[in-house]
């Protein structure tokens, strides 16, 4: 299966990246499509979208200022699948495609993609404190999957603290 397309362009207001795609993203070529994923769901209801966009839309959002991309690009059903060597390649990709692409805020959806990407074991939810990529708004939030134990309104919740730091890059 191949990897999926990253949705990216120059001055990014908000750059999501995921742990790697899901089997079914890899069939569709869409990012988070997977129907138990909520992660269209989420951004709607947390106001980062005005309506809530279908996966097969998820190059669309390159209009608003949001692209995407993985840590890892290899479809996989679990993130557990994934390598320590694929970790490895990843994050030093990921680094070379912030430094190219200079997006305002970074959004890693899941804690387990930034410890990868930033080498730190303590990581709460949100806004960090010093970003990977000087320049960049580092920020951390739950993973969209089905699979995560949060409730729903609790992850819309985290996600809606995102919105004031784009409602700012848009105004600069």
């Amino acid at each position: 299966m191949q990897p999926i397309n990253d949705h990216l362009k120059k001055d990014l207001i908000l750059l999501f990246v995921g742990f790697n795609p899901s089997i079914r993203s890899g069939e569709t070529g869409h990012h988070y499509a997977n129907p138990n994923n909520r992660f269209w769901r989420i951004l709607h209801e947390a106001g980062i979208t005005p309506r809530r966009y279908k996966p097969e839309e998820d190059q669309d959002l390159l209009e608003v200022g949001y692209g995407f991309t993985n840590i890892v690009p290899r479809p996989t059903k679990t993130a557990e699948e994934i390598t320590k060597s694929e970790y490895a390649r990843g994050k030093l990709e990921l680094k070379k495609k912030i430094e190219a692409f200079k997006p305002k805020v970074i959004c890693y959806v899941g804690k387990g993609v930034y410890q990868q990407f930033s080498g730190k074991k303590e990581i709460s939810w949100g806004k960090q404190d010093e970003p990977v990529i000087p320049g960049t708004i580092d920020f951390v939030a739950p993973s969209s999957s089905g699979l995560v134990r949060m409730k729903i309104e609790d992850v819309i919740n985290i996600y809606r603290q995102l919105v004031p730091y784009l409602e700012h890059q848009r105004q600069n």
